[in-house]
């Protein structure tokens, strides 16, 4: 039964405020009566008010179900999880902020069947967008998402493309699995740089017209390197990690083996690198990057993940990125935290570039912003 609802609730809820209500000798009482499968279910070991709706109602729990089978399957069809995770956590934010669930809530009777026939409304249509062959297509948020969409030549182009990707990521295993879903979401962020769509998420259609012929080009030539590689995905997951340039592209793939090194990748996600400056020499070079992350599943603000996966500790009122004594206060999911580092390079003989960085901390500054 806990398998089922953490399934469907997927990373944790949006919080809740304080209201007035119920007997404080026995809190459970009204939500206990009004739930056929409280008791028998083990409801009370759930803290939100909708994981206590789902696990008690029956009604909700055989929906529950049926959700957890919907987003299963897009999982199963997508070669980045994590970006339907990262989705899903915020769908559920909505999801309670427009069923009226806050923290620390205490509810009455009419309030409990408010939101027990708002999460059915609204956990039916999400099935039904789950199941929705396009919906891939339709939950883009950013600009190539956008772009590739709106084509039905290069929408085709990137289901073949992520076809074969998840037939050679369904090969790996452990570590190898984890560095392979970390490089294939580092390709994203090069791909938009390279074809003028990293920081145009919010810009009109038209404007993004000029890269279809860049996102042609790029499906070309990677679907081409996934065919070579006949199955193996050694051929391509397991190249030497160089960089021909010292630029942003080679800083994404320094902070790729950092957190791959680290365990980051169910923590964190990142959104975009953006180079601030470079000073390169024949054999050497340092480039300056903006790194923004996004939080996946909280941590706390001074812990092995912040100082690892981030490069520091982090002050939870101001948001500064700072030394802090001991807290319980964490980063939630949906958060966004913004870096700027220096990474140092150096020219191989081959005439690429290794990053000679080897941990983000320290960083020059950072912040940590609310959730979008």
């Amino acid at each position: 039964m806990r398998a089922i609802i953490l399934a469907i609730v997927g990373l944790p809820l949006a919080l809740m405020h304080p209201a007035c209500g119920q007997n404080a000798a026995d809190p459970d009482r009204l939500i206990r009566e009004m739930l056929p499968l409280f008791d028998s279910n083990r409801c009370a070991i759930f803290s939100d008010t909708a994981e206590r709706l789902f696990c008690g109602d029956p009604e909700l729990n055989r929906l529950s179900a049926r959700l957890s089978s919907a987003v299963q399957d897009r999982l199963d069809r997508i070669p980045n999880r994590r970006l339907a995770i990262e989705e899903n956590a915020e769908w559920i934010r909505n999801r309670n902020s427009s069923c009226g669930i806050f923290r620390n809530q205490r509810l009455s009777a009419p309030e409990i069947n408010y939101i027990k026939g708002c999460l059915l409304k609204q956990t039916e249509a999400r099935i039904d967008i789950l199941d929705d062959p396009n919906f891939d297509c339709l939950s883009s948020n950013n600009a190539a998402g956008l772009l590739i969409c709106s084509d039905p030549d290069l929408a085709a182009a990137k289901t073949d493309f992520n076809s074969m990707v998840v037939g050679l990521l369904a090969k790996l295993k452990g570590d190898d699995a984890r560095r392979a879903l970390l490089e294939y979401e580092r390709w994203s962020r090069e791909r938009d740089r390279t074809c003028d769509l990293a920081d145009k998420d919010n810009a009109p259609l038209e404007e993004l017209s000029s890269s279809e012929a860049c996102l042609a080009n790029y499906f070309k030539r990677k679907t081409a390197e996934l065919a070579a590689a006949k199955g193996n995905p050694g051929r391509i997951f397991a190249r030497p990690p160089f960089s021909p340039l010292p630029d942003a592209n080679a800083v994404d793939l320094c902070i790729a083996q950092i957190h791959a090194a680290n365990a980051c990748e169910g923590f964190l996600s990142v959104k975009r690198v953006v180079e601030l400056d470079s000073e390169i020499a024949t054999a050497s070079a340092i480039v300056t990057a903006e790194i923004e992350m996004s939080v996946l599943t909280p941590f706390a603000v001074c812990s092995p993940i912040a100082s690892g996966c981030t490069g520091s500790c982090w002050d939870s009122k101001s948001g500064e990125a700072k030394p802090v004594p001991p807290s319980r206060a964490s980063l939630t999911s949906g958060r966004r935290v913004s870096i700027q580092k220096s990474f140092a390079f150096q020219r191989t003989d081959g005439g690429g570039w290794r990053c000679e960085t080897a941990a983000l901390q320290p960083v020059e500054a950072g912040v940590a912003m609310s959730a979008p």
